[in-house]
């Protein structure tokens, strides 16, 4: 636990140390954020009402992974869950990501548009940005910004506030950025946790968890490297109307950007798989005396100190880097994957809880893209902005998950 504690303030000292203004310190924001943090967690992870309104949500997210295999049933035959043809001989093979897994994100994406028409997503929003604004004196378009990247993806949620984008400052857009690549969209919660449903048990309560307690840790290390310049403004947000004009209209607009976000997310996981293969490659031309060297081997290296500093045992930390390194270079579901994957003796159960919080985050280079072409295309005026602070927020939102991971450790 000392190792976990210490390991927040260090992560925290890492973020100063990489800041743009070390002079500037945003002491409030580093306390009421750290303090939001540990509360909610505790709140989150210890208090059984709350608890069992997670498995509430646990099952009804079970309920709609049921329901798309039925779907997938229907379209793909024994490729999307079926009855085989045939006899199986090795059930472990049959499982095909792209017709099993993924396409649980087309009916999230529907549902989630047509939650957002019913204002059940814009009333949490608001509540969340009210909780923020008030706590961390943050400006009304930061507090909704950073409250939607708990539910929406890293270009939605800057979407909500479009009109904002212009007049904020330096280190309110790079508060935005960082919460993005610390969050995960909910249209992929139940894609990780049915994932991670076999090794870790009530998993999408945990990233659930995970990625609402990581929003004050990012906020909290943006002002670090980026400090504000001045007090936030009063605390007043942009409405959040429904852009749907009905509930099927709603419904087929989220089939829509959930098929697009399929697509999206096969072909970066193909590209960027393919990228890491090709690196690999060329280190293994590279002399080295022993085994060949490997992009997430190398830096693996480096983040296993980071593995270690939130909690996860020196032995193990060596892998937990790899993991980490695998989550930045390629993204946070190959992560998941390698590490629902691992043999029962290679992590201990609370490695795997600390290293399911550290890794649940969009903090990845091809995230990156998808975060620079989508602001820029929402604020152009901003783009030499934009085009500066967006490959740091990588680090911030890498930073942010692993604090939470920390914090996860302390607590659990």
């Amino acid at each position: 636990m000392a190792q976990a504690y210490g390991g927040i303030f260090v992560i925290i000292l890492l973020a100063w140390l990489t800041s743009n203004n070390r002079r500037r310190f945003p002491l409030r924001l580093v306390i009421v954020g750290l303090a939001a943090q540990l509360l909610l967690a505790f709140l989150f992870l210890k208090v059984p009402v709350l608890q069992r309104l997670l498995m509430v949500v646990n099952d009804l997210v079970l309920a709609v992974e049921a329901a798309t295999v039925e779907g997938t049933r229907l379209v793909f035959g024994f490729l999307g869950g079926g009855e085989a043809p045939f006899t199986v001989t090795q059930p472990r093979y049959s499982f095909i990501l792209a017709f099993r897994a993924l396409p649980m994100v087309i009916v999230f994406a529907a549902l989630s548009a047509l939650l957002w028409h019913w204002r059940v997503i814009p009333v949490l929003i608001s509540g969340f940005a009210r909780l923020l604004a008030r706590s961390m004196g943050l400006s009304g378009a930061v507090s909704v910004g950073s409250a939607s990247s708990i539910f929406v993806g890293m270009v939605e949620s800057p979407l909500l506030i479009k009109p904002h984008l212009r007049q904020m400052s330096d280190s309110e857009l790079f508060m935005l950025m960082s919460c993005g690549m610390a969050t995960v969209a909910g249209t992929v919660l139940a894609l990780y946790a049915a994932i991670l449903a076999p090794v870790l048990p009530n998993a999408l309560s945990h990233i659930l968890v995970a990625s609402l307690i990581s929003a004050p840790a990012a906020l909290l290390l943006a002002a670090v490297m980026v400090p504000p310049a001045a007090s936030a403004e009063p605390a007043t947000g942009p409405t959040l109307a429904s852009p749907y004009r009905g509930s099927m209209d709603a419904l087929v607009s989220g089939t829509g950007e959930g098929l697009r976000l399929l697509g999206n997310i096969i072909a970066m996981l193909i590209v960027f798989v393919a990228l890491v293969f090709l690196a690999d490659k060329v280190l293994g031309w590279l002399p080295t005396g022993g085994e060949p060297l490997t992009l997430t081997g190398l830096f693996g290296t480096l983040l296993t100190p980071l593995a270690w500093l939130i909690g996860i045992p020196w032995a193990e930390a060596p892998l937990a880097g790899k993991l980490l390194a695998n989550k930045v270079f390629v993204n946070e579901l190959l992560a998941f994957m390698q590490l629902a994957e691992l043999p029962a003796d290679a992590l201990s159960q609370h490695s795997r809880l600390v290293l399911t919080y550290a890794l649940c985050g969009f903090a990845n280079f091809g995230s990156l893209g998808i975060m620079i072409g989508g602001l820029t295309a929402l604020c152009p005026e901003r783009s030499a902005d934009i085009l500066r602070l967006a490959p740091r927020s990588v680090w911030s939102g890498l930073l942010a998950t692993c604090m939470t991971g920390a914090v996860a450790g302390v607590i659990l």
